[in-house]
């Protein structure tokens, strides 16, 4: 069975870093689409970034430049490094996982960040 956990989530100034991390149990996750995603309260789930099994990575515009991912795949682990944080970064951020052909979706429980001076 397919669980993901995620994990370094906390509050953080403006500008500050952050990374977070997806573990993976059950499938490995090179072989699988992953994505983080991030809703703030009120507001609709939104694709952060996306890793394909071939490797290309997708970002939401926003993001672009701020924020890296990236997978270990000795650690079963996708990580999102999140630079020059802002206040709208605010939300709980949550891994999802794929399987090829679009077959099964997973969700991890998420892990909040909060980026406040």
């Amino acid at each position: 069975q397919v669980q993901l956990v995620e994990s370094g989530g906390g509050l953080v100034q403006p500008g500050g870093s952050l990374r977070l991390s997806c573990t993976a149990s059950g499938t490995t996750v090179s072989q699988n689409l992953v994505g983080w995603y991030r809703q703030a309260p009120g507001k609709p789930r939104l694709m952060v970034a996306q890793v394909t099994r071939t490797g290309n990575k997708n970002y939401r515009e926003d993001v672009k430049g701020r924020f890296t991912i990236s997978s270990d795949d000795d650690k079963n682990v996708v990580y999102l490094e999140m630079n020059s944080l802002k206040v709208e970064d605010s939300a709980v951020y949550s891994c999802n996982l794929v399987t090829p052909g679009g077959m099964r979706s997973y969700w991890g429980p998420g892990t909040q960040v909060t980026v406040t001076s």
